[in-house]
């Protein structure tokens, strides 16, 4: 229940920061462009280099494992998100417009559902970056499975560690047969 709790609080700061980031760099190519720099440098910085700044402002524990987290799986949600609303087709815009749809109106109801499939990808990325955190966190006092995992690693227990390993992969499939069914549903409103 730790490993949900820290994922999940994870996962969840990601997208409601993430999806409306997404959405203004995917309108904003200056803001994209202003942008893109950092989200190369969150991407492929390894995370254990996450971890020195980390522990030198924050200290140790969850709080700093959910930030080091966040840091890590919220560029895959903010770039699929922009890649989603980059991919609406103009001329769709341009009859929403037309039709007398407001800026509001265009963006609820033309441009997220049209963007939506690739939005959902980037919530299932990052879903996945932030499981593939857990055992790193645990390094620097994170709890859940990953410090099962890190105990197993240490004292070289076979079964423990593929225990923990197995309840991680099964967390990752129940969190992706949510999202999917999430999608499942705004696919059949549509």
């Amino acid at each position: 229940m730790e490993t949900v709790a820290l994922v999940g609080a994870a996962v969840l700061l990601c997208v409601v920061f993430g999806i409306p980031l997404g959405i203004w760099f995917g309108k904003s190519k200056r803001a994209y462009r202003a942008a893109e720099p950092v989200l190369d440098l969150m991407q492929t910085l390894p995370a254990f280099v996450y971890l020195i700044p980390i522990i030198a402002f924050f200290g140790t524990g969850n709080p700093p494992g959910i930030l080091a987290t966040i840091i890590f799986g919220m560029p895959p949600v903010i770039r699929l998100t922009a890649l989603g609303m980059r991919g609406v087709p103009e001329s769709i815009k341009e009859a929403a417009v037309a039709f007398g749809a407001s800026k509001w109106q265009l963006l609820k109801d033309v441009e997220i559902p049209l963007a939506l499939p690739s939005i959902m990808t980037g919530v299932n990325q990052t879903i996945l970056m932030c499981l593939s955190m857990v055992v790193i966190i645990s390094l620097i006092g994170g709890g859940g499975l990953g410090k099962e995992i890190l105990e197993a690693l240490q004292y070289a227990a076979k079964g423990p560690g593929l225990l923990g390993g197995f309840a991680i992969l099964f967390l990752a499939m129940v969190m992706d047969r949510i999202v999917q069914g999430a999608f499942r549903r705004e696919d059949e409103k549509l």
